[in-house]
């Protein structure tokens, strides 16, 4: 594949090495204001460093947009009129729309948004996609893409908003119990090296759990816990505190916070 990736700050660096790790690409474009700053780039076989947008997307085929929202509406104007039918734009720009876009560039566009989280550095990110109609005819090409970085869902474009809560803020909730139950571990005797050890791990294996047996957690959870045991009573423990309902509210606090700042 021939892809661009224009501007490549930390999301699109991040999503260039795992392109050039997966050997993904035959030829790579990477764009940024500065090119010193990809020095890391340097030296990879058909990847090419540039702060020429238009060049970049006149050797591709697959243009990723990983710019700043405030800089996409100038690039798009700028790159217009070099695009050809042969292009497919993948957008990762939080909050700028499909209709946005085409009528920078046109309706009959390939155009893919894409909103992949922090864990597309380690390949692990949980990706959603979706498409304008005539996107819809590459959004192959967006799964083949981000799933080398990890795990793609294509949904409906009015999803997105509830997606970047549940996939991307995500990030930061689970981090936030991994850290809870860091601290707990600490005082129950571990050291923190060890506490975050046995809470990463612990949290990775429960996910796994999931994604290979595809079992509902209660199933899991009923694995763990034995009449008058102590899982059963840790666990109402926490419910009586108000662990789901916390979680469950701060996501949709999250949610509303998100559409108010699209609505200004």
């Amino acid at each position: 594949m021939k892809i661009a990736i224009i501007g490549t700050g930390n999301l699109g660096g991040s999503i260039a090495k795992g392109l050039i790790t997966n050997n993904a690409i035959t030829t790579l474009y990477l764009t940024r204001r500065n090119v010193k700053d990809l020095a890391d780039f340097e030296g990879y076989q058909n990847v090419y460093l540039t702060s020429d947008n238009k060049e970049a997307i006149q050797k591709s085929d697959i243009i990723i947009l990983a710019v700043q929202p405030a800089h996409l509406e100038t690039i798009l104007t700028e790159v217009q009129p070099f695009l050809t039918e042969k292009h497919v734009l993948i957008s990762t720009i939080t909050g700028f729309s499909i209709s946005r876009i085409e009528s920078l560039v046109g309706t009959n566009q390939f155009v893919i948004r894409a909103m992949p989280n922090t864990a597309i550095a380690v390949g692990k990110s949980m990706t959603c996609l979706c498409s304008n109609d005539v996107g819809k005819q590459r959004l192959g090409i967006a799964e083949a893409i981000f799933n080398r970085l990890g795990t793609t869902i294509t949904i409906p474009e009015q999803q997105m908003q509830a997606a970047t809560v549940v996939c991307a803020s995500g990030i930061a909730f689970w981090m936030r119990l991994i850290r809870a139950t860091t601290q707990a571990a600490i005082q129950l005797g571990f050291d923190a090296a060890e506490a975050q050890n046995l809470a990463m791990f612990t949290c990775e294996g429960a996910a796994n759990l999931l994604i290979t047996s595809g079992n509902h957690p209660e199933q899991e959870i009923d694995r763990v816990t034995t009449p008058n045991g102590c899982t059963i009573e840790g666990l109402n423990e926490m419910e009586h505190k108000g662990l789901s309902s916390s979680l469950i509210q701060g996501m949709v606090a999250s949610f509303e916070k998100i559409n108010s700042i699209k609505a200004h």
